[in-house]
């Protein structure tokens, strides 16, 4: 038997070393070079890329590797092979291990970057990607869909990796188990750095996506670990957990808004993960829903979000729901969490005629909250008797009806080595574990390339010094650097081209109000991909524009923007856009997306179109212009349209915003024009977060605000209203009186 034995093993090893010998390293120079080895490669191959931009390469990976002699493909130098234009890469087989590739300048012709699988019937399995990057890869259609990394097959990894930008529709990284094959997986995705990712505007912007809702009862057994999130922003679920059995641990998500979301299957694991939203927007972390789910361990440190995005959300379900609605939450356990100023816990939440299904069965224990405000964080919506809480401490009284489960104690709290929160007393054993390793952001991706900031910030370039005169400020804006300031000299600027942005730019006036800017295109700036404007004491006037219909002062690129962008002026006069009707200040192009537009200390005058246009997304598919819009301090007088018409349709619950703030401006005569449809002078349809305080209007168009969704956030506060209706409030898909709060306003109608 020994012999038999002897021989076995001696036989192996003669297999493995013959293996080593036939195995070849391929230099590839060229795609033709690669095409000619691609179909024949063997176990223990290895290609290398030359250095170099490859561009429109649809790289097919395939063959049958072994363990310990996988086939590769990996760069000449990590880094240093980019593929551009129209590039991909397909894994297919077994073995399969990819390396050192920068996928950036272009985008994929099919539905993903990276795609473990040649086709549905071939596909990867014990393959691993790692030590890529793709960065800013996108479809300039920004709602054309697509994936930046697909997993199918089994057995596959994912892994220090570097992620950034992602802009169009579509997840980031999907795990897709739309076969048996690719079912029961055992996927491993870790130690990746998944940066900024913009705020998309509609549903379509997670970075994480574990199944579909189809197969949502299906185990996955995906475990993703030592992952870092940073302000990666799309939508309201970061990841949303759609199947079975997974392991979320070790992750750090930092200043991201929105949620890791057990949006469908059971039985999953989240544990040890770090939520730090210093107080950011919308900054969220965990929503539970759904049968066996064990959160525990994770901390989470100043988190904003509220509703389905808050610091911690239990979710109401839909009796016999559905596969694609919202299961009942049953058998949760929820236990050694810390929750440091996070400002919503919500419990039962979502509860209304369809999510009536309460939670059941379920404990929340051992969890420690404090939140340094003194305000107490639990909201419920419905009954939560079948959630019990048990041993938990708090720094405020609770509800009285959790109570019962939370102990209010003097609780003084440290900060460790690892940066987080412990309590003083170390005799209060509750909340997250004191040795959790706390992931650090050096720790994760590749190291070779730079994990730069997201944004540049207005006026932190060089400031430049321009003379009067048109030719010298185009001068300046084509020659200028991004984060550049422009400081104009005084005089008169009549600009005879389009100024397009491209990149983020002040332009100043020296001495307010002295440096004059005319036009005589149809608008003055057009701000492009890559470009956001500040405007600072300028005067602008539509005196030379070309007497047609439709002019503007800025407009965005009319359609096919993939990045978002910023607008912001003060202390600027805008005069004479009355040389025909339908004059506009600002224009959104369609698909076009503002983080902010900001208005402070500005005025207008003779205005015969809207001065804030953001309402090109009439679909009424939740998608829409701006985040944020925000009007302070300023004077409006004879505009004949809106003051701002900002739009969001539809009955979509992923997104943030729109967010509207208006305080301090004085409107007078504004919003009466016969061409103003919506004969409103402020106009706000679908808009979650709107808050319009201390502002007067005179002999001007009503207020008209239009619920479509939600929970809308809205309040109307101290204004006054002479010969001007009040505001006008309508709730257009629930039923029952609008749910707007309006205090405190004066309407002063003389004539009547």
């Amino acid at each position: 038997m020994r012999l038999i034995n002897t021989i076995k093993l001696s036989l192996v090893l003669i297999g493995c070393l013959s293996t080593q010998i036939a195995a070849k390293d391929y230099f590839v120079e060229d795609q033709q070079a690669f095409n000619d080895i691609a179909a024949n490669l063997l176990a223990g191959d290895k290609v290398i890329l030359k250095n170099g931009t490859w561009s429109d390469f649809e790289i097919l990976l395939q063959g049958q590797g072994t363990k310990n002699a996988p086939i590769t493909l990996t760069a000449e130098t990590h880094g240093s092979v980019i593929l551009s234009g129209q590039s991909n890469l397909r894994l297919a087989g077994q073995y399969l291990e990819v390396s050192g590739l920068v996928f950036k300048g272009g985008y994929t012709p099919s539905s993903a970057v990276i795609e473990f699988r040649r086709d549905k019937k071939e596909l990867a399995y014990h393959s691993r990607v790692t030590n890529v990057v793709i960065d800013n890869y996108n479809n300039p259609d920004k709602r054309e869909s697509d994936y930046w990394v697909a997993l199918y097959g089994q057995h596959n990894r994912f892994d220090h990796s570097h992620l950034v930008g992602k802009r169009n529709k579509g997840v980031t990284v999907a795990v897709r188990l739309n076969t048996p094959q690719s079912q029961q997986n055992h996927h491993r995705i870790d130690n990746n750095y998944f940066g900024y990712r913009p705020t998309f505007g509609s549903n379509g912007g997670e970075t994480l996506r574990i199944g579909t809702s189809h197969y949502s009862l299906t185990d996955s057994y995906t475990l993703v670990e030592n992952n870092y999130f940073e302000r990666t922003n799309g939508e309201v679920e970061i990841i949303s957990v759609k199947s079975g059995k997974n392991t979320l641990k070790n992750n750090v998500f930092y200043e991201a808004r929105g949620t890791l979301t057990l949006r469908h299957g059971n039985g999953n694991l989240i544990e040890e993960n770090v939520f730090i939203g210093n107080g950011v927007d919308h900054t969220g972390g965990i929503r539970v829903i759904n049968k066996d789910q064990i959160v525990k361990n994770n901390y989470l440190e100043g988190l904003t979000g509220y509703r389905f995005g808050s610091g911690f959300t239990v979710m109401n379900g839909v009796p016999n729901s559905s596969i694609n609605r919202y299961h009942q939450v049953e058998n949760a356990t929820i236990e050694n969490n810390t929750f440091v100023n996070v400002r919503h816990i919500q419990l039962a939440a979502g509860s209304d005629a369809e999510r009536s299904a309460v939670p059941i069965n379920s404990t929340m224990s051992n969890n420690l909250i404090v939140n340094q405000s003194g305000n107490q964080p639990f909201t419920t919506f419905d009954d939560v008797t079948g959630l019990v809480l048990s041993n938990n401490a708090a720094n405020t009284n609770v509800l009285d009806e959790l109570a019962y489960g939370v102990e209010k104690q003097d609780i003084k709290l440290k900060k460790a080595k690892n940066g987080l929160f412990y309590p003083v007393s170390k005799k209060l054993n509750v909340g997250v574990k004191r040795d959790l390793k706390v992931l650090q952001k050096e720790e994760v991706g590749v190291s070779w390339y730079p994990k730069t900031p997201a944004l540049t910030a207005f006026d932190s370039g060089k400031t430049i010094n321009v003379k009067a005169g048109a030719d010298a400020l185009l001068n300046a804006i084509e020659n200028a650097n991004t984060g550049d300031v422009l400081v104009l000299a005084p005089g008169q600027y009549d600009i005879s081209k389009l100024v397009k942005i491209n990149k983020t730019l002040t332009i100043k006036a020296k001495k307010e109000g002295q440096s004059k800017l005319t036009f005589q295109r149809s608008t003055l700036f057009e701000i492009h991909d890559g470009g956001s404007l500040k405007i600072d004491g300028l005067s602008i006037s539509g005196e030379n524009a070309p007497d047609a219909i439709g002019n503007s002062v800025v407009r965005t690129q009319k359609w096919g923007m993939i990045e978002n962008y910023r607008f912001e002026m003060t202390n600027t006069e805008i005069n004479a856009l009355d040389i025909n009707h339908s004059f506009h200040f600002f224009v959104t192009g369609k698909g076009a997306m503002a983080d902010t537009v900001v208005l402070n200390n500005n005025t207008f005058n003779e205005i015969t179109g809207d001065v804030l246009r953001l309402n090109t997304e009439i679909e009424d598919l939740g998608v829409y212009n701006a985040e944020y819009v925000t009007v302070t301090g300023n004077s409006f007088k004879n505009v004949k349209g809106s003051l701002v018409k900002l739009y969001r349709g539809g009955s979509d619950e992923s997104t943030f915003g729109p967010h509207f703030e208006m305080k301090n401006n004085t409107l007078n005569n504004v919003g009466l024009g016969k061409r103003n449809k919506e004969k409103a002078s402020i106009y706000v349809h679908g808009v979650q977060v709107t808050n319009i305080e201390n502002n007067e209007f005179t002999n001007s168009a009503p207020i008209v605000v239009e619920h479509t969704v939600g929970e809308p956030i809205t309040k109307v506060l101290k204004n006054t209203f002479k010969e001007t209706p009040a505001p006008s409030v309508k709730e257009l898909r629930v039923e029952g009186p609008h749910t707007a709060i309006l205090e405190n306003n004066n309407v002063i109608n003389e004539g009547q």
